[in-house]
């Protein structure tokens, strides 16, 4: 994206829904995206026939594309179809594509769907983010030799030097893990929903690289999701209350994920990502009534809360303490489905999905009197996407 029309009001989100979240099941993740489609556009109050549009990732392995969508529900119909939405930060971004599309009449109902099979995949050592990663020419010839890999090695360095730059400690970390916890101990779709977590918990655990333990990081899962994109005209006949796209921001790293050449060691593209979006829409940090952020790892969520402009930079840590993040009477509603640390890895899909149900007052940890929610998507760049219950 190199321009940022505003697009405030122009896309509803009309239908949301999860697939299966689990651990291994043995299922592709065509099945689960399909599930989750599926789903979606019955929540819409839509058929399968109404969809003519379609988003995913095309740099997964099993993608639920255009072949796929006909295969399985054994259509022939047209469809415009995108490669550039799924999970992660396309997530985020997913219906600024979609506004053109819908505006230029291509089409008139898009699904964006994103699903893995990671859990499944594990046993083979195939599949998930570290085989993602290793296949990078310069991680496994410059990085790799030198033991700067996996992911955790990542985000311990940069856990570590945001603790000797600002004096974040280890229970400020964990009081994002056990925000996140407690959440999903409320969601029933939440893999960690029978566990719960306390501060002491999760402060015994040993590291598993230090300063990280075990409930910094996230789970691996089978699992997915889906939401159904229309114009804001059309959705307001249909039966959901209205959630409008209000504002789109996007931003690229200067090194991508190739973080240990990125000059700014404890900053994300967020601090570009999240003030376009913000602008777009008209509202400030202090708007916010519920934030998703794309959280693979306590430190990425720790650094987006600040590079997003709810704190400064430097004093996450103190803002994120007690339960400043808790869905009752929190500072910053944060991950009320409990994130990728203890809902599941299904690559910030079910962020979304949780949002919307937030502003229809359906969460399972509902935000009281909520209106205006955040999703951040996080990795090579950053997106944000303000979602608002329509006035």
């Amino acid at each position: 994206m190199d321009t940022y029309e505003n697009i405030a009001g122009q896309v509803a989100i009309a239908g949301v829904a999860e697939a299966d979240q689990s651990k291994a099941s043995g299922r592709t993740a065509a099945a689960i995206a399909a599930q989750a489609v599926e789903r979606a556009v019955a929540d819409a109050g839509l058929s399968i026939d109404d969809v003519d549009g379609l988003m995913y990732d095309d740099r997964g392995s099993d993608p639920f594309d255009g072949e796929a969508f006909r295969r399985h529900f054994g259509t022939k119909r047209d469809l415009w179809t995108s490669g550039i939405g799924g999970g992660a930060v396309n997530a985020g971004t997913a219906p600024y594509r979609a506004a053109a599309a819908l505006a230029d009449g291509e089409a008139t109902c898009i699904v964006n769907s994103h699903a893995v099979a990671w859990a499944s995949e594990r046993s083979q050592m195939v599949g998930g983010p570290g085989q993602s990663h290793a296949q990078d020419p310069v991680k496994r010839n410059l990085e790799m030799p030198f033991g700067w890999f996996p992911q955790p090695i990542y985000f311990a360095a940069m856990a570590r030097r945001h603790m000797h730059d600002f004096g974040t400690t280890a229970e400020q970390l964990g009081a994002i893990a056990v925000a996140c916890r407690r959440h999903a101990n409320l969601t029933p779709t939440a893999i960690m929903r029978n566990k719960p977590l306390s501060l002491s918990d999760y402060l015994s655990r040993p590291m598993l690289v230090d300063p990280l333990r075990m409930e910094d990081c996230c789970l691996i899962s089978d699992g997915g999701g889906a939401y159904v994109m229309t114009s804001a005209e059309r959705a307001r006949d249909l039966p959901n209350e209205v959630i409008e796209v209000a504002g789109v921001g996007y931003a690229t790293a200067v090194t991508g994920m190739h973080w240990a050449e990125q000059p700014d060691f404890t900053t994300t593209p967020q601090t570009v990502a999240a003030p376009i979006a913000f602008s777009m829409a008209g509202v400030t940090p202090a708007d916010v009534d519920v934030l998703a952020l794309y959280d693979p790892f306590t430190i990425a969520a720790l650094m987006q809360i600040e590079d997003m402009g709810f704190c400064a930079k430097g004093e996450g840590g103190p803002f994120v303490e007690g339960s400043a993040l808790h869905f009752d009477g929190g500072v910053l509603p944060y991950n009320t489905h409990g994130g990728m640390l203890s809902h599941a890895y299904v690559l910030g899909i079910a962020h979304v999905v949780e949002i919307v149900r937030q502003l229809r007052g359906k969460g399972a940890a509902q935000v009281p009197d909520c209106e205006i929610g955040v999703y951040g998507g996080y990795g090579e760049a950053a997106s944000t996407l303000v979602l608002r219950r329509a006035r």
